[in-house]
């Protein structure tokens, strides 16, 4: 099981990582069309749509790497005093209850509307470029897909944790820089 869980979240992790650097691409295409409208005087069609697709690849498959990381928003006001036991089957109802059928309707009805868009060549009619944004649909059933994938590993981890009563370890990456100040004073006492 343990294999099972590293391998969907080393998956996870990749992904978002990879799709991360759309933030490189964000960062220069806002300067660009800043520095050729403002300085030059010379604005673009096309830097808007790039800039909203690139957002919105990013938002989507950051999707499945935060929920590898346990880096989602979570109103643990009561959870956190619940044992390891009892957050970990309230997890794995949640997860059953709102999650899996929140998904499969994101990858159901992504692939619908990535189908069509494909089948039309559509492009985008937000601005005179007229870019084509089918493949960029492409990517809502994609991330339904992965997020269910992960949802699959963190269910078998709320799994392990009903039995054992210990939450398994994730796979690291980054920490935020509060996270890594909380811990450095331990780390420094051992």
């Amino acid at each position: 099981m343990t294999r099972f869980i590293y391998s969907i979240e080393g998956l996870s992790v990749w992904v978002g990582r990879a799709f991360g650097w759309c933030i490189l691409i964000l960062t220069f295409s806002v300067s660009y069309e800043v520095f050729v409208r403002y300085l030059l005087n010379a604005p673009t069609v096309w830097v808007f749509d790039m800039m909203v697709q690139m957002y919105g690849a990013l938002f989507l498959m950051a999707g499945p790497y935060a929920l590898a990381q346990d880096a989602h928003v979570r109103g643990d006001v009561l959870y956190r005093l619940f044992s390891v036991r009892w957050q970990a089957r309230l997890d794995f109802f949640l997860y059953l209850l709102f999650f899996f059928p929140g998904m499969m309707a994101l990858f159901w009805y992504g692939a619908e509307i990535a189908s069509d868009s494909w089948r039309y060549k559509e492009v985008s009619w937000n601005s005179p470029a007229r870019i084509q944004i089918y493949f960029f649909k492409t990517l809502i059933p994609v991330a339904g897909f992965l997020l269910m994938l992960q949802g699959l590993a963190e269910l078998a981890r709320c799994w392990r944790a009903m039995k054992t009563g210990v939450w398994m370890k994730r796979l690291d990456d980054v920490r935020e820089t509060e996270d890594l100040l909380i811990h450095e004073p331990e780390e420094s006492e051992s």
